[in-house]
Parts: C-alpha cells; sequence; structure tokens
C-alpha cells in the first residue's frame, strides 16, 4: 500500500477534499456532529470507545432511520497496549416464541419485511454499555450528553439525511406512533429544518439515570413489550432479561501481506474475505481502477462468495459454519478454476436479500492508539416500522434475514440470531494496527469493503480517494449496478460479457458508505476519510 499525500486535485478526481491529518486523535462518522461528539470526547481525556459510544448515541437521534436504540451493533476493539483484538457481537436473538410452525400458523410463507414479527431484540445498547463498561473511561452520562442535547433542543437535519429521509416517507405513515415522531406536519423534514425528539432524549435520560437496566428489564422494557403484544408480536420479558453481548475472536485473512480482519457469523464477514481470497489470485494491479476485466473478475467473486453466505452463514450457536474451509486459500483457487474471464457466470442458486438497508458506521482512534471499528444498524429505514410510544425508539426488523425453510441453517429458531449484514473491518501490517474501516449498507458491504481494499493495496490510491472512488453492486441474477464515473466503454465490456449493467441509481442499489482511520506508523500521523455520499466527516487534532 502506498500512502500519498495528494499536493494538488484535478476536476475529474474522485476525492475532492483532503485526507484530515491529526497526530494526537482521529474521529469519522457519517455526520458531522457526531463526528463532533466523538472528538469532543477525546478532547475530554476520553478513549476511542469511549468516543465511539458518544458517536453512535448521537447518530441515533441525528440520523434515526439508520440507527437507535432498538437495533444492533458490532465492533472490532483494538487494544493497543495489550496489542489485543476483540470482537464485539451486539447482535440481537428472536423471542423465544419465534418459530417457522408459528409463522406458518399466522399464514406467512416468508417473514414479512416490515411489522412487529420481524423484531428481534434489540442488542444495540446492551453493547454499547459493555464496550464503555469493559474497555472505556467514561460513564453513559458522559457519552450520550450530546445525543440527549440534540433531541432536547433540535438539530439542523443534513442534505443527504434529509433525502434519505424523504424516501421513507411511505414507512412513516404506517402508525400514528411513528408519524407523530419522525414526521413534521405530516412530512419527512427538509434540509436545515430542526428536528426534535424529546421522547428519545427522555429515553436516554432514563437510562442514564437507572442503567441499561431500564432497557432491558425495567420501564422502556415494559413499554416495548406492551407495543409487541398489542401489535401482536412474539416479544416478552424473558427475551429481553436474557439478552446477552458474545465477545467473539475476529477471523481474518492474508492479502497481499497486509491481515484483514472481520467478525465471525452470524455477521457476513467472512464473505468479504472469502472475495479477497479469489480475487488475490489475480493481478489487480495490472489493470486500471474500474477496468472492465477487474471488475469482472470482482463480480464473480462476489457471486462465489454470497452463495456459500447464503449456505453457510447462521448463529454458530445452533449450527456450526465452515469457516477455515471457506477462508482457506486452495477453497479460493477451486472457485478461480470455475471463473471464465470471458462470460459471466449464472446466479448464485440462493437469492441474496436485494433490499438495501439502512446503517451508520464510525471509527475512533485515540492518542494511545486504541482503535474502534464500529457499525449499528435498525437494518431498513426505521427498521419494522413500530416506533414505542412515548420513547421515540424504532424497532429494528433484522427477524426479516431469517428463513421459514426449516431445513435452511438460518431458519428461525426461538432466542437464534440471524445472519447479520452489518460488519467492521480493520487491517493489520506485520501484526501492528494499520487501519480501521467500514462501509455501509446491507449486502454491499462485503463489496464495499472489497472495493476499498483494493482501491488502496493494488491502486495505491489515498484514503479519501479509496473512500470516495466509483463503486459498482451486483445486485441480484446478473444485475450489477455501475456508479457514475465508470466509463461507458466499461458497461459495454460487462454488457458484452453477460452482464445486466444498470447505470440508474435507485434506494434498492445503493453503493453504501464509509469512513476509515489509517496509521501512518513512520510519521506517527493518523489520517482520516468519510465518503462523499454520506453528509459526514473525519476530524482529528
Amino acid at each position: 500500500m502506498r500512502l500519498t499525500y495528494t499536493r494538488k486535485r484535478e476536476w475529474e478526481s474522485a476525492a475532492q477534499r483532503s485526507v484530515a491529518m491529526g497526530r494526537q486523535g482521529m474521529v469519522a462518522a457519517s455526520q458531522p456532529l457526531a463526528t463532533l461528539s466523538g472528538y469532543k470526547i477525546l478532547q475530554k481525556g476520553g478513549n476511542a470507545i469511549d468516543a465511539a459510544v458518544a458517536m453512535v448515541s448521537t447518530l441515533s437521534v441525528v440520523e434515526p432511520y439508520s440507527v437507535g436504540l432498538g437495533g444492533d451493533a458490532f465492533a472490532l476493539i483494538y487494544l493497543a497496549k495489550e496489542k489485543r483484538l476483540i470482537g464485539m457481537n451486539g447482535s440481537g436473538r428472536a423471542p423465544y416464541q419465534a418459530t417457522p410452525a408459528e409463522f406458518k400458523r399466522r399464514g406467512f410463507d416468508e417473514i414479512p419485511e416490515r411489522g412487529i414479527l420481524t423484531v428481534t431484540v434489540p442488542g444495540a445498547l446492551h453493547a454499547w454499555a459493555q464496550a464503555l463498561e469493559r474497555f472505556g473511561t467514561m460513564r453513559l452520562a458522559d457519552v450520550f450528553e450530546d445525543a440527549i442535547h440534540h433531541a432536547e433542543n433540535g438539530f439542523p437535519v443534513t442534505e443527504i439525511i434529509a433525502g434519505e429521509w424523504q424516501e421513507m416517507e411511505r414507512v412513516l405513515h404506517t402508525s400514528e406512533t411513528i408519524s407523530k415522531t419522525y414526521l413534521m406536519n405530516g412530512k419527512a423534514p427538509h434540509p436545515g429544518q430542526i428536528f426534535v425528539n424529546r421522547d428519545l432524549g427522555n429515553a436516554y435520560k432514563k437510562i442514564v439515570g437507572e442503567g441499561i437496566g431500564a432497557f432491558y428489564e425495567g420501564e422502556i422494557c415494559d413499554a416495548i413489550v406492551k407495543t409487541s403484544i398489542r401489535h401482536g408480536g412474539l416479544l416478552d420479558h424473558r427475551d429481553f432479561k436474557e439478552h446477552t453481548t458474545t465477545w467473539v475472536e475476529p477471523i481474518s485473512t492474508d492479502y497481499r501481506g497486509y491481515t484483514i480482519y472481520e467478525l465471525p457469523p452470524n455477521g457476513q464477514g467472512l464473505a468479504a474475505l472469502e472475495m479477497l481470497n479469489i480475487l488475490e489470485g489475480y493481478e489487480i494491479g495490472g489493470y486500471m481502477p474500474n477496468h472492465a476485466e477487474y471488475l469482472h473478475l470482482l463480480i464473480e467473486a462476489k457471486k462465489a462468495a454470497f452463495e456459500d453466505r447464503n449456505r453457510f452463514i447462521t448463529d454458530p450457536e445452533f449450527e456450526e459454519v465452515p469457516v477455515d474451509r471457506l477462508l482457506s486459500k486452495d477453497y479460493a483457487g477451486e472457485i478461480r478454476a470455475r471463473i471464465r474471464v470471458e462470460k459471466a457466470s449464472a446466479p448464485p442458486s440462493l437469492p441474496t436479500n436485494g433490499k438495501s438497508s439502512e446503517t451508520v458506521y464510525l471509527t475512533a482512534v485515540d492518542k494511545d492508539r486504541n482503535a474502534v471499528s464500529f457499525i449499528s444498524s435498525l437494518f431498513m429505514g426505521f427498521g419494522s416500522g413500530v416506533v414505542v410510544d412515548g420513547t421515540g425508539i424504532a424497532l429494528q426488523n433484522r427477524g426479516k434475514s431469517f428463513s421459514l425453510n426449516p431445513k435452511h441453517r438460518n431458519r428461525v429458531e426461538p432466542h437464534k440470531r440471524p445472519m447479520h449484514t452489518i460488519i467492521p473491518g480493520m487491517v493489520f501490517k506485520d501484526g501492528e494496527f494499520f487501519m480501521s474501516f467500514g462501509v455501509m449498507g446491507g449486502d454491499m458491504q462485503p463489496q464495499g469493503h472489497v472495493q476499498f481494499l483494493i482501491n488502496l493495496i493494488d491502486f495505491g490510491m489515498n484514503l479519501q480517494e479509496a473512500v470516495d472512488s466509483p463503486r459498482i453492486r451486483h445486485f441480484k441474477d446478473m444485475e450489477v449496478y455501475l456508479e457514475n464515473g465508470i466509463p461507458e466503454e466499461t458497461a459495454a465490456i460487462l454488457s458484452k460479457k453477460g452482464h445486466h449493467i444498470i447505470r440508474e441509481l435507485s434506494p434498492v442499489n445503493e453503493v453504501g458508505g464509509g469512513q476509515a482511520i489509517y496509521f501512518d506508523h513512520n510519521q506517527n500521523v493518523l489520517l482520516g476519510a468519510s465518503d462523499r455520499r454520506k453528509d459526514g466527516c473525519a476530524i482529528g487534532y
């Protein structure tokens, strides 16, 4: 990987702003107020874990369709003093009453997209608090301060967030509770409009005053269970009381001398690593970025990795996932032997989840070089579309990821975690922390991770260029979306190979948004980048 400090940017360059730099600390998030929350925590002497929890709590207020107390969270946490990397799985489990038979009894052949039956236990708050308790230095009151302030006093809605909020108006008209909470005079807020969510601010204050027990056993839990019962859902108090955050060993692969870390199943990080293993066998650096031959190989690697993802990934507490086999270099070679450079392959035998998702990714590195790669989500925009009255909390619809096929590994079962799309990433070099990164966006996430890493490692882009560079997204069947900036000549060559090219952007085929922080060991400088596709920024000092 070549570290390039670009002096001059041409107008046609993918990156139109500089890489952020700092010596003491760096934070990056998808909304400036959230980034500022993390920066303030570092300035007050907090560490990267404190900053990450502050940022995600602020994001739950200022980007409420993507993340919140009703969602899930995952993280990779690097403790510099111990030189130890830890994985955090904060995903929630299905209700004890959730079985394929129960859904069949209710007349469902598949789990619906929205509604109370899609709700799994929200794991986010438990994970945030556990990360803070185990590895942070501050209290919930400290890191939730900005979230409470913005919820109670209001904040100006930023441009991209306003646009995405407006795209979800249909969901926001499905019930009186969600409408009165997240619409203003029946409409989504427009850019610059001040949005207030006092109910959510009060929920945060209750958690600060009573601890997370208020959410998992106390008054907020009671309100969620009552909401579930009223809407015909399956959640009860036992589901919340028995929820736990799981600390896991990250999985990894080596790619051209760098060790790439992801979280193990039930997450889909395995698919990103499998894609890298496949692509390592090709001389990717010999192509230009967005060259048709490179993109063809990328698409074919994605198809193969996602076929394995859809077949094998499940909650490992219920069924073993063959991680070692799927991440072996020999297995990658077997897949390469099946890839035809001149022709697109048939689609995977199992369908992917074609829906995009709303997620936030954020990252922080502190003065001691502790690092956090952190991701949290409600799944689809505003999750299930169910808001708990009086709390401002939207409940996720992550249960949609389960299968009702009783023979499928990812079938719904009591107290089981579904296959999960949200994945944080980290890179190490020679055993040392090198970079934290992530790209949000449902099925786009492994594809985004791989394209970002190839931009850095194979094409030698700087950090901001690697985040901003045009991306592609294989959607389903033979459909591939090419973002603006990828030449028509490339599209024509891919079409001749059999790919069905889509050039029009829609909410379904978005290419996500990412953040990254890189540690330049030679100069002891932190570099940060935040995606042009989002409202966010990176701040270093």
